[in-house]
């Protein structure tokens, strides 16, 4: 089928040299700019965000290269108008030997004259292709055996197109070379039709490739590893969630407790998550009638964030529960959750606040594990109870923890709160801060209010961890 494409079809004209010259500055300045930013970009074997970015820069540098080494060559093409007509013969110009690595060690052309079965390769496409210059060119019978077999079918059709059809060649294959490596090229090329419009032979230019594809490789696998990570986050996010709100107590605001009124309690919790709702800690609370009589109030942080940090709570909380239920007493109760945390086969860390209520006394028995001690307001007034010793939860082994007692009095609201409150989990900040809401707290009517005193002061702070407040309000 004749083409469209003419032997003798006129030859386009060439580009200004100046406007050649702008380009390739440009394209210098835009590659110094990228090659900062890859500098800067740090290289963290265990996060893929940042692999995949570098691997982003180390591409968009080696495509300014060839970019750059394309307007090179352009540019050297272009005689300088100045020099027109003045070529010397006493000083004959010399090409210049290509860097290694170089574009224009990586970029050939041949012809494949099918009237004579002559082939004329450049001496780049020798070098492309891993032969000594000199030898003789692959016909396009013999090229095919260099390929992969997967890409001969590819080529052979490229060609066959381009003979018969008369269709341009654009496509990508891999050779093997004698050293047993394996280059990607991309072949262009078109008939070159005689007078008649007959193919006379086919001329095509081959690139490699093989680094513009391995960087391609590396940015490909780098934002899938990425893709991955967040899939997997999210899953785990999922499965966090799914924790907390299995384990975390289904009542919100006020907790309807037996006895609440004349010496009893009026109870209500809020859980405050963190500025970004990503990271689900392992805080909790929980306010549990006892068959004692008594009130079970508690509030804890596990260290960490996702599902080990919520699967570890859930099995502390769950065991806390069980002890106050038979009626251990707070310190004893601390003292067997450090144990627990001991024999799992999990390592973590983590505070808490254990205190059991006694409705007939008003007394607070309580113990602490390196978690802030609650807070007492009452007349107006607010203050840090004075805390028992006790090391975190995890901390060490074999430790006993002490536990302190409190007598309330009808109309005292005590508030019990894990870190994350203030922005920076600034516990002198927080205590302040809460210390502070005394006054409003003295004309709260409920605990709900309390509550609601408390979010409104500190839950539009950004935070960088999720919290937990519980206040309970004696009965008058």
């Amino acid at each position: 089928m004749p083409s469209h494409l003419f032997a003798d079809r006129p030859a386009p004209q060439p580009p200004e040299r100046d406007a050649v010259e702008a380009l390739i500055n440009r394209t210098r300045l835009l590659r110094g700019d990228v090659d900062a930013v890859r500098r800067d970009t740090s290289v963290v074997d265990d996060d893929p965000q940042l692999r995949w970015q570098r691997a982003l820069c180390e591409l968009a540098v080696h495509q300014l290269d060839d970019l750059g080494e394309h307007l090179g060559q352009l540019r050297d093409g272009i005689s300088d108008p100045a020099d027109a007509g003045t070529v010397s013969e006493a000083a004959p110009r010399t090409t210049p030997e290509p860097s290694p690595g170089s574009l224009v060690g990586r970029v050939g052309s041949g012809e494949w004259n099918l009237l004579t079965d002559e082939v004329s390769w450049s001496d780049e496409l020798y070098q492309i292709f891993g032969r000594e210059p000199g030898t003789d060119p692959l016909s396009l019978d013999q090229l095919p055996s260099l390929l992969l077999a997967e890409d001969q079918p590819l080529l052979t059709t490229m060609v066959t197109d381009c003979l018969v059809d008369g269709r341009p060649m654009d496509g990508e294959f891999r050779i093997l070379l004698p050293d047993g490596s394996i280059r990607t090229l991309h072949m262009m090329g078109e008939p070159v039709l005689d007078t008649d419009g007959c193919t006379a032979s086919m001329w095509a230019v081959l690139r490699d490739v093989s680094r513009l594809r391995r960087s391609q490789h590396v940015v490909g696998r780098t934002r899938n590893a990425l893709r991955s990570r967040e899939e997997r986050a999210r899953a785990e996010h999922r499965v966090a969630v799914e924790f907390q709100e299995a384990v975390l107590p289904p009542w919100r605001g006020s907790l309807p407790v037996p006895g609440r009124g004349a010496n009893g309690l009026d109870i209500a919790a809020h859980y405050q998550p963190s500025g970004s709702s990503d990271l689900i800690g392992g805080d909790w609370y929980d306010a549990l009638p006892l068959p004692d009589g008594g009130t079970l109030l508690t509030v804890g942080d596990m260290t960490g964030h996702g599902v080990p940090a919520t699967s570890a709570m859930a099995m502390l909380l769950g065991a806390l529960r069980g002890m106050a239920v038979a009626g251990i007493a707070p310190g004893a109760v601390m003292g067997h959750l450090n144990q627990l945390i001991e024999c799992s086969a999990q390592p973590a860390l983590g505070s808490a606040v254990c205190c059991h209520f006694d409705p007939a006394t008003n007394t607070l028995a309580w113990a602490q594990a390196g978690h802030p001690a609650p807070l007492l307001f009452r007349d107006g007034m607010g203050r840090p109870l004075p805390a028992p010793d006790g090391v975190l939860l995890g901390a060490a082994s074999g430790v006993s923890y002490e536990q302190d007692q409190v007598n309330l009095l009808p109309g005292d609201v005590l508030l019990l709160h894990t870190d994350g409150l203030t922005r920076r989990n600034d516990r002198g900040a927080c205590l302040d801060a809460l210390i502070g809401l005394a006054p409003r707290f003295a004309q709260a009517r409920t605990a709900q209010d309390c509550v609601r005193i408390v979010v409104e002061e500190l839950g539009s702070t950004e935070r960088l961890d999720d919290a937990c407040v519980l206040v309970a309000r004696v009965g008058v």
